[in-house]
């Protein structure tokens, strides 16, 4: 409709032209009067009375083609389109090359109707026509690729059965924009409720609603903080639900009570504490600007932010920015490179906790017409692929956005009018199809305590490839409660380590290579305070069979305990190693003690006084499980340290 509009915009400056040099298709000067007069109303937008005129000039000269256009144009101009594309169709019927732009308008009003076939037809006959701007050849050029596209999607639907949420999630209002926690037990989303008072009659806040034996209980407004008297909308939840992320827009110049802002709209985050939620807080002039900034998504990662920038003064400028968490500060955001942002909107940008599935709605790939939703995968080099269209009927020729997905990848939430509804927008679920869906994720979550006291803690915890040896997620219990959830993208090994001021560190490690159908981990985790005699199995140190090499997904496990090491003065350890029962006494002490050493010379040569080190190797001597078992020697063989003092 946009292009429309522009076009509607040259017309009136080619029939001024027309009128002043008095070339109209009629002879009729009765008819060209009252189509000068319907010009002169065109100017202060009083579009009923120059159709008044027109309709007059066409009673006295049916085939007046000046008339017809314009006739056509003002229909357009008042939302009838049905009477708009009749009205251009007589004209383009009577001489289609008098105003060639009468096509380009009727195809993007089939194209916007979903009349493909027609659409493309429409396109293709503009196209040997001369025309005042390149570019709207471009875009009858983008409107037939998109028919093209359009209807052999059609020919080859998805998989789509939408579900809806139910009357304890949508009510007879507008709901959109959802956000799940990872273990899917949390639902965000925004309404919007009518408010009187407000300049566009409507408020939008936060709900949520909360998951039990598979229902979605009545969802709620969280209230003060998070929710005011001014707009909230286009939330985004950290995967365990600790941090909310959304978008606060300036209404009468303000942007509500407390709240600083930059532009027209801002991000703001807010933490979760137990059952309430911080004061939000403006997220800075790294990430916000003088532009408007909404549509947050926050990575898995705990560091990485996706949202969308525009420039309300500009049209078609939104494009995808991205910024990171380093040293506890974000970045100067950046836009996603033209693989993604388009010389049209983007909008509704998704990332999967997978880190490498982005999900996303633009007008500006080939698609079904409107707004529709798009994927692009990282490569191996970490650069975005070409996006791919989601298909029909996902997407279809109206406006689609408002896209979610679980965490496990299964399973799309969309916002939706269809029929059926509780309302407006509804939210619907649905069974993404395979070759749509993200790597597979799943999840780790449970609580974290004072070992001696049982009190939650709010530790932070960082998972690790190890592998790459590089941080794939980091976050902080909740302090209320200790609870933690982290999601654990599937085919790969980790590392979990969980620390507090004050605390010995803790660490686990997860298999996930060649493993299926994983729901989810349960670990709860108890910190021992620094006390002598305190031991440590550090479980992320590896050694190959039989020998006593650091292996380099040794490294990031060490590095803790360097850092605890510099952060706790006076902090002093014995470092034991530790073998199973199988082979010689002599051979297992022996690779104890070697093993003990190579993680005593990593220290000192990371700086660690060795006056505050000791090594020991206990062989075969001390289990903590039995030796009659796989599993019970893997958990004997262990490096550990002790605090001495």
């Amino acid at each position: 409709m946009k292009n429309i509009l522009t076009i509607s915009l040259l017309l009136l400056v080619f029939l001024s032209a027309q009128a002043q040099i008095g070339e109209y298709r009629t002879k009729d000067k009765k008819a060209i009067k009252l189509f000068e007069e319907a010009i002169n109303y065109t100017r202060y937008d009083q579009f009923e009375l120059c159709q008044l005129k027109l309709e007059a000039a066409l009673e006295r000269d049916p085939n007046f083609l000046d008339a017809q256009v314009m006739l056509g144009e003002i229909h357009m101009a008042q939302g009838n389109y049905p009477d708009a594309k009749t009205w251009l169709r007589k004209a383009i019927d009577t001489d289609p090359a008098f105003y060639p732009n009468a096509l380009f308008m009727v195809a993007n009003l089939e194209l916007a109707e979903g009349n493909y076939e027609e659409a493309k037809a429409s396109f293709e006959r503009f196209m040997p026509y001369p025309t005042r701007s390149p570019k709207e050849k471009e875009l009858a050029r983008r409107g037939i690729e998109n028919c093209t596209f359009a209807i052999e999607a059609m020919k080859h639907p998805v998989d789509f059965n939408p579900v809806n949420l139910g009357e304890n999630v949508n009510s007879e209002h507008a709901e959109y924009f959802p956000a799940l926690t990872a273990d899917e037990s949390m639902l965000l989303m925004t309404r919007r409720l009518p408010e009187p008072r407000s300049p566009v009659g409507a408020n939008e806040d936060f709900f949520f609603s909360e998951k039990k034996d598979g229902e979605w209980m009545p969802a709620y407004n969280p209230g003060k903080p998070i929710n005011s008297q001014n707009n909230e909308g286009a939330p985004t939840l950290s995967p365990d639900g600790k941090f909310i992320i959304f978008t606060t827009c300036a209404l009468y110049g303000e942007y509500g009570p407390g709240r600083q802002g930059y532009g027209s709209c801002d991000l703001f985050i807010a933490k979760r504490i137990g059952k309430g939620w911080s004061k939000p807080r403006n997220m800075g002039r790294t990430i916000n600007s003088p532009m408007w900034e909404t549509q947050p998504s926050f990575a898995s990662d705990g560091k990485t932010l996706y949202f969308i920038r525009g420039n309300p003064r500009q049209r078609n400028s939104a494009d995808i920015y991205t910024s990171s968490l380093v040293d506890g500060k974000w970045t100067q955001a950046t836009p996603l490179s033209d693989v993604i942002n388009s010389d049209q909107p983007e909008e509704s940008v998704f990332i999967h906790p997978d880190n490498q599935t982005l999900y996303f709605s633009s007008r500006g790939h080939t698609g079904m017409g409107g707004l529709d939703i798009f994927l692009s995968r990282k490569d191996e080099n970490g650069e975005w692929t070409k996006p791919v269209n989601l298909g029909y009927p996902i997407n279809t020729f109206r406006d689609e956005n408002s896209f979610h997905v679980s965490a496990s990848g299964a399973i799309g939430l969309i916002g939706s009018n269809r029929a059926g509804g509780y309302g407006e927008l509804d939210l619907y679920s649905f069974e993404l199809p395979e070759q749509i869906r993200p790597q597979p994720v799943t999840f780790l979550r449970g609580r974290i305590t004072d070992a001696k006291t049982g009190q939650p803690l709010e530790a932070r915890f960082e998972l690790i490839d190890l592998e790459t040896n590089e941080t794939v997620t980091k976050s902080y219990s909740d302090e209320a409660n200790g609870s933690y959830l982290v999601c654990i993208p599937v085919d790969k090994s980790y590392g979990l380590n969980a620390n507090h001021p004050g605390y010995l560190f803790h660490s686990e490690n997860f298999e996930l290579k060649g493993v299926e159908n994983i729901t989810h981990y349960e670990k709860n985790i108890e910190l021992q305070p620094i006390e002598p005699g305190r031991t440590v199995v550090l479980k992320n140190v590896f050694f190959d069979s039989d020998k006593f090499d650091l292996k380099p997904a040794s490294l990031a496990e060490l590095d803790r305990l360097v850092k605890l090491l510099e952060e706790t003065n006076g902090l002093r350890i014995e470092i034991s190693g530790h073998t199973d029962s199988q082979g010689s006494a002599g051979a297992n002490q022996i690779l104890s003690e070697n093993r003990a050493k190579a993680v005593y010379d990593y220290l000192v040569t990371q700086g660690i006084a060795a006056d505050r080190l000791m090594y020991a190797g206990y062989g075969q001597m001390s289990p903590i499980a039995t030796n009659d078992t796989e599993e019970g020697r893997a958990q004997n063989r262990r490096t550990e340290f002790k605090v001495l003092e």
